[in-house]
């Protein structure tokens, strides 16, 4: 599977052997949007906005530190939203399910708690979106509901649809599923709201940037324990990433003059012991969404690395426009 993925970044043959299997996906994919648009699919609104947070593109792009952000900033405009996932990962036995900062990861995914731990608001994962935003809005009192993730879920009606690129990888080939990692065709960020790209580019006009900055390392096993990340200077280190873009972590940990012993894992990686423990006594750094999973596994040589996201213009402002029914392009 890595192969196909790195197939997608760098000029590959297989392109072109893939490329049949494309023009189906996009066909499949156009005829469903078409079968929502005339209503043959039905779409279910909710009592209050819905905020999609998403990617046309496979694999990690910062939509879990957007959302965190997102939430964070309507709550300091008295906004109090819910926030919703499908919970990838997790291994529910029933949906839809409430997500604490204490659940466990195996049932309910990483991001979700993670999400849940950072923005203290109700937090609800479902496979069925529709199923998830009806739960928060009769179990809690939201006036909107973020989605993280579920651009492509037409069934659940939205208000707003913001797009995170990630900036290095952008859209690779710009070929559509299994030929390249498009979900939808590019022409798809012609109809979204926003589109914010995450991490340094010369990006377009009326997009924003997105910058993941990280500062301390926490330890895993005491996280009232917490240092600078310079403090790691010069060191080498094992570095253990499970999320869709391993190379930005180990990247971010070189801007700091760090050693990096690289451990990358797919996405969602469920960590084992031996995955995190080494035969040496040097630190190991990890992500925080990492962390969430490896908890129980955790030694003093442990650390996981916050990350706050910064947005840049007036991305907030417009968003509250658009929730209070003005046109921000007037």
């Amino acid at each position: 599977m890595k192969w196909l993925i790195n197939s997608w970044y760098k000029p590959q043959p297989i392109r072109w052997l893939l490329s049949p299997f494309s023009a189906l996906y996009r066909f499949v994919i156009a005829l469903r949007k078409q079968c929502y648009r005339k209503g043959i699919f039905k779409q279910h609104p909710v009592a209050v906005p819905v905020i999609i947070v998403g990617n046309i593109s496979v694999g990690g792009t910062g939509k879990t530190p957007f959302v965190v952000w997102l939430a964070q900033q309507l709550q300091q405009q008295g906004f109090k939203p819910g926030i919703i996932s499908r919970g990838y990962g997790g291994k529910a036995e029933y949906y839809p399910l409430e997500v604490n900062k204490d659940s466990d990861p195996t049932i309910v995914g990483d991001e979700p708690i993670l999400i849940a731990r950072q923005t203290s608001s109700p937090m609800v994962v479902s496979p069925i979106r529709i199923e998830a935003a009806e739960y928060l809005l009769k179990h809690h009192d939201c006036d909107v509901i973020i989605s993280d993730d579920g651009l492509q879920h037409y069934a659940l009606a939205r208000n707003i649809e913001i797009v995170i690129v990630d900036a290095e990888r952008q859209f690779g080939n710009q070929c559509c599923l299994p030929a390249g990692p498009l979900r939808e065709p590019l022409s798809r960020l012609q109809n979204v709201d926003f589109i914010v790209y995450n991490g340094k580019t010369t990006h377009p006009s009326h997009s924003f940037n997105m910058t993941l900055s990280a500062e301390l390392a926490v330890n895993l096993s005491d996280t009232s324990i917490s240092k600078s990340l310079n403090e790691f200077n010069g060191q080498e280190v094992h570095a253990v990433a499970g999320i869709g873009n391993p190379k930005r972590f180990f990247n971010q940990l070189n801007t700091f003059n760090i050693d990096v012993i690289p451990h990358e894992f797919n996405d969602h990686h469920p960590f084992q012991e031996n995955d995190i423990h080494f035969d040496d006594n040097k630190t190991v750094l990890m992500t925080e969404k990492d962390a969430v999973k490896c908890q129980h596994l955790a030694s003093r040589n442990m650390w996981y690395i916050p990350i706050e996201a910064s947005v840049s213009g007036n991305l907030d402002q417009l968003i509250i426009q658009k929730l209070s029914g003005n046109n921000p392009n007037g």
